[in-house]
């Protein structure tokens, strides 16, 4: 936790006015005692509230036999410009989307198996999944031989997307909206 005098240090660096006017504890003379802050300053943003879940090939691979809601993985690296680019606005599509579609991430650098399994030959690379719907009538197709519950690969997309786009893309493979026009 911060003391207040490095809050105040802080402050005046950053608005560039260190030079101009510094002054040491010793030095301060208040007529009156300062109370302590009652605020905490967080330097670590990691704290807030993720709605994309950051996965492991084995988490993924137990995700793929729950189908409650439909799924959409990004395949990324955390040295990729546009993974990096388009990390905000996945996030953003997840908030808006939250209970609806899952989100996860899986960094294809620290799960090369379950990159090459997934085909992942260009990042990122979005994976809009689906739990298989057997057609009308036949209650055949939708388990496995071994009573699992079986994943379709509705699209997949290279490439960086905006957050619009991700929107009418989920939009349009899991609750029959309209084709999307351009996905930019």
């Amino acid at each position: 936790m911060l003391k207040y005098r490095d809050l105040v240090f802080m402050a005046m660096f950053c608005l560039g006015h260190l030079n101009a006017f510094v002054l040491l504890p010793s030095q301060i003379r208040l007529s009156t005692p300062l109370s302590k802050p009652n605020f905490q300053v967080s330097l670590n943003a990691a704290t807030d509230e993720k709605a994309v879940k950051d996965v492991t090939g084995e988490e993924l691979e137990l995700m793929l036999t729950e189908w409650d809601t439909p799924l959409l993985v990004d395949a990324y690296a955390t040295w990729c410009g546009p993974c990096l680019l388009m990390a905000p606005e996945f996030e953003a599509a997840a908030k808006e989307l939250e209970g609806k579609v899952r989100f996860v991430k899986i960094d294809t650098d620290k799960e090369p198996e379950m990159a090459g399994r997934l085909n992942v030959m260009g990042l990122p690379t979005l994976m809009f999944l689906d739990q298989l719907k057997a057609p009308e009538g036949d209650s055949e197709g939708e388990e496995g031989g071994d009573g699992q519950p079986m994943a379709v690969l509705k699209d997949r997309i290279e490439g960086a997307l905006r957050k619009d786009s991700i929107l009418a893309l989920c939009e349009y493979h899991f609750f029959d909206g309209p084709r999307p026009d351009q996905v930019m």
